[in-house]
């Protein structure tokens, strides 16, 4: 599989060329129903639970998940519904520098290779990459090898 790091780098570019602009958005605040509908298009993903929450899994192990009403409680954020997602741990500083209107990190998830996704402010294009990723960091070789052989991103 390509490394995180040089298409998260990539992403940073893009971002920043395209001036923040949140594309794709016709609400302009993403749900679960579309990290769900993207998410989908991931090989063998379901939907399901992971602590307690909404969330989608690839055989079994969970990649992406949204916040309990503890955690929003716990950490004070009451303005957006927030999505956990896995990420590279070498990367995940300057993905939270480059993103702060839409990525954060808690003490909770601090040394831990987990960021924070603030769903009233992330376009579907990087959402979709960051779900990408997060499946990339959980699935089994075997899956990874079927991702490679059909690109996936994209309505």
């Amino acid at each position: 599989p390509k490394a995180c790091s040089s298409w998260t780098f990539g992403r940073m570019r893009r971002q920043a060329g395209r001036g923040g602009q949140r594309a794709g958005l016709a609400s302009g605040i993403a749900t679960f129903e579309d990290v769900r509908r993207l998410g989908m298009r991931l090989p063998e993903v379901t939907e399901g639970t992971f602590y307690g929450t909404a969330a989608l899994k690839v055989r079994g192990k969970g990649f992406c998940r949204m916040w309990s009403e503890r955690e929003y409680n716990r950490d004070a954020v009451h303005d957006t519904e927030v999505l956990v997602v896995f990420c590279e741990p070498e990367a995940k500083d300057a993905l939270l520098e480059s993103f702060p209107e839409v990525l954060f990190s808690t003490p909770h998830y601090e040394g831990y290779g987990a960021m924070l996704i603030r769903l009233a402010n992330v376009d579907l294009d990087d959402l979709a990459e960051w779900l990408e990723d997060s499946y990339r960091r959980r699935a089994p070789a075997a899956l990874l090898r079927r991702l490679e052989a059909r690109p996936l991103r994209g309505d």
